[in-house]
């Protein structure tokens, strides 16, 4: 009798547990009217559901003049605020905001805040006169007949940061609702794009809030859409395909499920000659002016070069969305993973020879480098360059690990990492997932000596992949 007392205890406990967690997931409501012609955003929103936090700053961008925020819950007045220039972890874009207790030496956080702020952009209307001189990821982009945001590295709706976890909050639930009265097209991350200049957002499924409104059509096969499309028919399908086969191979090779269809957005920078393409789950966006968008997947001369690119972005649904990475290594193991998971791709499905001409021209840029081995890494300074340690330098030391360990167990290694429990994922959480994987003591030691501790772990990488 006693155990079946205890069943319907422990399904409370969970259902407790889940709902709890549930909570903890921060909603923001209200409204934001956007002008792609005047480069203003005018938002009056609330953000409910705020987890207790002790140590936190909220982040919004630099660019947003606030009139105020307003506590709702649990006392309803208006709050004094302050900022830090202590949030080490923000790329820049954003200010660091916080509310002072009444002791002036702590933190107050109100469990739902009522914000209204607005901001001013540049516009970029053309790329002869009035343009920018460089566009990135972070950037609240008005190009004349669009707008394009991220989430959490423009932080242009608020985004609360737990600095003793290390954990944005950038991926919320939402019930917004979103005017551009000089737009014919609205999308927001997590919903299918509309023909309208208002409509209503909503998500009971934590995303992170990109946005690209404006003027544009799009296309919709099988439930992949691309916005602002410059495709025909027939590289509409070809994409669709190609895009699917990627998908399947990560589900096969990693047997988690992917997180069903993304919607591609392909547009243009603010600049003359940035291209790049950057992921908020379930949203790819392809930025680049003419041959340089998604067209670069059929251009014989950069196809190959392109095409990884791709497989990278849809690689980062595991490696950034399915799990997010913090701490000093979080950074390296987001996009070293990603990048080892899209060469992996390039071998088997685009083909030996790209895959070696990629491995190859990775080695060539890192000539002259000296990485700092990881388990000496402190902080993302200690990268020395970002670019060339966690796209270069990083996917090939995993490459020659695989050269050590077999295909096998290396994506055995990558799933253990994706699966694991952890608050933060630094150097021990990486050891530990490797032991875990290998059960073997000598070999560990081999790959920490060679490749995590050693001074010329590049040259150990060089001779493994020679």
């Amino acid at each position: 009798m006693k155990i079946f007392k205890s069943i319907p205890v422990l399904l409370l406990v969970l259902f407790i547990t889940k709902a709890k967690a549930q909570d903890d997931i921060p909603t923001l409501s209200g409204k934001v009217t956007i002008s792609i012609k005047e480069g203003t955003f005018d938002c009056d929103v609330t953000l409910s559901n705020i987890p207790p936090l002790k140590d936190y700053f909220l982040r919004l961008n630099s660019g947003m003049n606030v009139l105020h925020f307003h506590s709702l819950k649990p006392k309803d007045f208006l709050i004094g605020y302050d900022r830090s220039l202590k949030d080490t972890t923000a790329t820049g874009e954003a200010n660091a905001y916080f509310f002072p207790d009444n002791t002036g030496k702590g933190k107050y956080l109100p469990k739902e805040i009522r914000m209204k702020y607005t901001g001013k952009f540049p516009v970029a209307t053309d790329t002869i006169e009035n343009y920018s001189r460089s566009d990135w990821k972070g950037n609240i982009a008005f190009n004349g007949y669009s707008v394009r945001t991220d989430g959490s590295q423009t932080a242009w709706y608020p985004v609360l940061y737990d600095i003793e976890k290390d954990k944005a909050y950038s991926e919320i639930k939402y019930d917004i609702e979103v005017a551009c009265s000089d737009c014919t097209t609205l999308y927001v991350n997590g919903n299918l794009p509309v023909k309208a200049t208002q409509s209503r957002f909503k998500s009971d499924v934590p995303k992170e809030l990109s946005l690209y409104c404006g003027n544009f059509d799009f296309k919709n096969r099988g439930g992949t859409y691309i916005l602002n499309p410059n495709l025909t028919d027939e590289q509409f399908s070809e994409f669709c395909n190609l895009t699917n086969s990627y998908q399947n191979y990560y589900e096969k090779k990693l047997g988690i499920p992917f997180g069903g269809a993304v919607t591609f957005v392909n547009t243009t920078p603010t600049s003359i000659r940035n291209s790049w393409l950057f992921v908020t789950y379930p949203t790819i966006f392809s930025i680049g002016h003419g041959e340089n968008g998604l067209k670069s997947l059929f251009n014989p001369k950069i196809q190959n070069w392109y095409r990884p690119f791709i497989a990278h972005e849809l690689g980062h649904y595991y490696f950034g969305t399915y799990k997010v990475f913090n701490s000093e290594l979080g950074d390296m193991m987001s996009e070293g993973f990603t990048e080892y998971l899209s060469l992996q791709v390039t071998r088997d499905i685009l083909g030996e020879e790209v895959y070696q001409k990629k491995i190859n021209e990775k080695l060539k840029d890192l000539e002259g480098f000296e990485p700092t081995a990881f388990s000496k890494v402190n902080s993302k300074d200690d990268y020395k360059d970002r670019e060339l340690y966690v796209y270069y330098y990083a996917p090939l030391l995993f490459t020659a690990i695989e050269k050590e360990i077999g295909p096998s167990k290396m994506w055995q290694w990558l799933g253990t990492l994706l699966k694991e429990k952890t608050d933060f994922t630094n150097y021990a959480f990486l050891i530990k997932s490797l032991e875990t994987t290998l059960q073997n003591k000598s070999k560990l030691e081999n790959i920490k000596s060679k490749y995590f501790e050693s001074e010329v772990s590049l040259k150990n990488i060089q001779s493994a992949l020679k």
